[in-house]
């Protein structure tokens, strides 16, 4: 058996198998989704508005002659808008997910003792857990519309399309009313579940590697006429003074979702973290350490053991597998994956 320093990589690294692109933004009427293909596309154009004082003041600017002051000297910005048309109540956000095999196998690792222990886990996982669990989390996440942040929170009705293309033709095709699907779990009901049923054995299969799998997904949200819908924002580290306050993300001149942020959205499948039960806050993103930056928390503290490194040294270095629901988060980490060796 090798020592445990033998089984150490200090480079170690993964590639994504979900591979999402990024989603295009279109627009049109609720009752013309038979004709999805001629919707316009949603542009990006500025705004300038003239802003007023609502922050929070410090101590020493409470004084009501200052404040007075202040708001006397206009808060004017230009920002980034994306709106429907004013005869088109439906977003529609197109784009496709690769789901591609490999699991678990890594990208670079430079112990080959480790490489053939981390294979050999990876393979008990799949005899006996097999990619069901994970992939009908994932076909879920698809479903129900997550990946639509928060175009999904303002619409009145959604619905999904989904389609498995092989070399160019339609294999299997899904639809969903994404409002019967919650975002807190990952229960459903009738056809509902034989449709996530059958879209699940797809996803599995790919992540296996039996087969080339490559779905083409679109999502209709109704959220009215000219109303404003939400790309992804950019993040622009170095702003002059006079520099726009908010800029959208485009592909071309078309407003877009990165395919960064529809990746979160689909690997939203964590619901193991420690306290999953108590604080109720159903999935959250799977990441090393349950990074929830909108809460400025770590759900999955090294404290505790039950981050990601310290799932996998134990498991690779010691032999202490972790139980099945551990294992699943260990996997979803690798599916995502990413740079993962040990520093000197």
């Amino acid at each position: 058996m090798a020592k445990k320093d033998e089984l150490k990589a200090s480079v170690l690294a993964f590639d994504r198998k979900l591979d999402p692109s990024d989603a295009l933004f279109q627009a049109g009427a609720w009752a013309n989704r038979g004709s999805h293909e001629q919707w316009a596309y949603v542009p990006v154009r500025e705004k300038s508005v003239r802003g007023t004082i609502s922050n929070r003041l410090k101590a020493n600017q409470q004084d009501p002659a200052k404040l007075d002051a202040a708001i006397e000297n206009p808060n004017l910005q230009t920002v980034d808008v994306a709106t429907l048309p004013h005869d088109a109540d439906t977003l529609k956000a197109h784009f496709t997910l690769r789901v591609l095999g490999g699991a678990g196998k890594p990208s670079a690792c430079n112990n080959a003792n480790y490489e053939a222990k981390l294979e050999s886990a990876v393979a008990d996982y799949v005899e006996k857990q097999g990619f069901a669990t994970l992939a009908a989390r994932y076909a879920y996440n698809l479903a129900n519309a997550r990946f639509l942040w928060r175009n999904r929170l303002v619409a009145e009705d959604i619905e999904v399309r989904i389609r498995h293309v092989s070399q160019g033709e339609t294999q299997t095709e899904w639809s969903f009313n994404a409002q019967n699907l919650s975002l807190r779990g990952f229960e459903a009901s009738g056809d509902d579940q034989k449709n996530l049923d059958s879209l699940a054995e797809v996803i599995a299969a790919g992540l296996a590697g039996k087969h080339y799998v490559l779905l083409d997904i679109v999502a209709f949200a109704r959220v009215g006429a000219g109303q404003e819908v939400f790309p992804s924002q950019e993040l622009v580290l170095d702003r002059s003074r006079g520099d726009k306050s908010k800029t959208l993300y485009t592909v071309g001149e078309v407003a877009a979702m990165h395919s960064q942020k529809i990746g979160n959205a689909l690997r939203t499948v964590d619901t193991w973290y420690p306290a999953a039960g108590e604080k109720e806050l159903g999935p959250i993103a799977v990441e090393p350490y349950g990074s929830v930056t909108t809460q400025g928390t770590a759900y999955r503290q090294p404290k505790a053991k039950m981050d990601f490194y310290s799932l996998l040294d134990n498991w690779m270095l010691k032999d202490d597998k972790p139980t099945v629901e551990q294992q699943h988060f260990v996997m979803a980490t690798l599916i995502r994956g990413g740079v993962f060796g040990e520093a000197d």
